[in-house]
This record gives structure tokens, sequence and C-alpha cells, in this order.
């Protein structure tokens, strides 16, 4: 049976501009927009950030005053669930609150991570409003602080540990539980951080205490600053490679039709063989093995680029 990939839709988020312009003019109605725009693309969820990016910037109280009136809009206007992501644990507060979970189902928050100030607050919401749970496996902790993992073996050790949080402190079943392990942009990946979550996700699957758990990537990070004749292309390459070792989310644009290509389509190939070039040889360091990736990616760009000339 062919693995369904479920699609968190990414629109309502400041990075995009009708996003941006809904929330200047604090107007329900575009998010309202833009969450039906997504619902009839297929979005299994909506994403709803409202926090500050490089284009706008945007005070807590803002989010937190604007969000009593944008999600009941957004439950009006679709049935489709909200997965609410920010790293402040008010923001879930207040979110959670104004969630009818009668009319969309559980929703999800996104998401639980080492370095998050409130960690423990942040579960007690997950098991106080019963929502499904993002957890990030690409920090951990370490003596005196937290620190991003930097290979498969402690991605996969994070995700257990916030695994087993959940189910102990949170009365999470492995099937309500959506492990992040991350996805650095390629074309500026020279250490191997895309193997690396690729190998996280394979750890992740093969270990019995973690059967049921999803598996979530970031798509759009994946193929940011490449040339716009290519990156969807990548993106849908990626989604193949990914699904081999059992992903099952993707934050999303519903609007580019997100899906893994064909196994057989030539950029699954170009893109198998650039990451393959990724992994350090016998004496190599991953910076060595990286470079030599960036160069596969960049000959790939290159390539597509002539290609629409």
């Amino acid at each position: 049976m062919k693995k369904k990939l479920n699609i968190v839709g990414e629109l309502m988020n400041n990075s995009y501009a009708r996003a941006r312009k809904a929330f200047t003019a604090r107007d329900p109605r575009g998010y309202q927009e833009l969450a039906k725009l997504q619902t009839r693309h297929g979005a299994d969820f909506l994403t709803l950030n409202l926090d500050g990016t490089q284009r706008i910037q945007v005070r807590r109280h803002e989010m937190l005053d604007f969000l009593p009136d944008v999600i009941p809009a957004i439950q009006e206007a679709t049935a489709t669930p909200i997965a609410f992501d920010n790293p402040s644990v008010e923001y879930h507060k207040v979110a959670l609150q104004h969630y009818d979970r009668k009319k969309s189902g559980p929703p999800i928050l996104n998401s639980l991570a080492a370095s998050r100030e409130h960690l423990n607050e942040m579960i007690e919401l997950v098991k106080h409003y019963d929502t499904l749970a993002v957890v990030m496996a690409s920090e951990t902790f370490v003596p005196g602080g937290t620190a991003q993992c930097l290979n498969p073996q402690d991605s996969h050790r994070a995700a257990k540990h916030f695994v087993e949080l959940l189910r102990t402190k949170a009365g999470r079943r492995n099937d309500q539980i959506i492990i992040d392990p991350g996805l650095a942009p390629v074309g500026a990946d020279t250490y191997g951080l895309v193997n690396i979550g690729l190998d996280a996700m394979r750890l992740i699957r093969a270990d019995p205490d973690l059967k049921g758990v999803h598996l979530i990537v970031g798509l759009s990070n994946f193929a940011w600053g490449t040339p716009k004749g290519v990156r969807e292309d990548l993106e849908k390459a990626y989604l193949t490679l990914g699904m081999e070792v059992g992903l099952d989310f993707a934050l999303a644009n519903p609007e580019k039709d997100p899906a893994p290509l064909p196994r057989d389509h030539p950029m699954v190939a170009k893109l198998r063989d650039a990451l393959a070039q990724g992994r350090p040889g016998e004496g190599e360091t991953h910076e060595t093995s990286g470079y030599r990736q960036a160069e596969a990616i960049m000959a790939i760009c290159s390539e597509a680029q002539v290609a629409d000339a």
C-alpha cells in the first residue's frame, strides 16, 4: 500500500507576503482565505505561526492579542486542524485556550526541544489539551546546556528521550508524537547534515521502542537559495528519499503540490548521487566530503539553468 505523506500547510506564516499583509492589518478574513486555500490543495494540518521574520517585527503581546480573534475565524472557515508553531509557552497557552477541538480534532503543538525555556510547562500543555506534539531531534541535552546534534546517533537519542518524556509525563502514545530530525538547506550543507537527518530517520524507524512515531521535516528549508527552476524538483526528490526511510509528514506549501517524484526520475538519481558524495570516505573529514556534495548540488542547479535557458 502506498504510504501517505501528511502535509502541514505553512502559508499562515509571516515569511509569506499574504500572511504578513493579513497580520499587519489584523485581518482574520485574510487568514480564513489562506486556510481555505490550503485545505482545497489537500493540507492535512494548517500551521499558524505569527512570529516575526526578517521582513516584519512582531512583539509577543501582538501575537497573543491576535490569537483569540484569528483562531476562531480559521476554524469557522475550515475544519482542518491547526498546528501551533512557536517557541513561547505563552503563545501555546493562549492558542490552545481558544482552539475548539470539537470542530477540528486534536491540534499540534510545535515544538518541544532541548533549548525550550519552559519545556515542562509545554509538556503539561500537551497533556492538558490532549494534543499531538512535534519534537525537535536536532538538539540534545549536554552538561551545562544544549547542543546541535551532529550525528544520527545523537538525533536518535534525542528522539528517544523526548518520546519517553511524552509517554510518562503527558500520557502520549507513539502515534501522537511527530519527530523532526532537522533539514538543512542542501545548497549550503557542507557538513553532511542532510545525510545525518536521513540516517537519523533510519535509526528511529529501526527502533522498536519508537514504533508508530511520525517523522516530519520543514521541506522549504531544503532547496532554500537554489534557483527557482530547480527548487520544486529538488524538494520533491528529497521527499522520495525521505519517504524511503520513513518520512510521513512535511511542513510545506500545498500550492506547490508537494509529493515525491518517482524513484526512477532523473532528479532523484542526481540528488541521491550528490548526497552519496557527501559521505566521508576513509580518512576524510565531513568538511571535505561536504564540499564535494555542495559542488554536486551546484552542478545540478547549473544544468537546470542551462536547460531552462
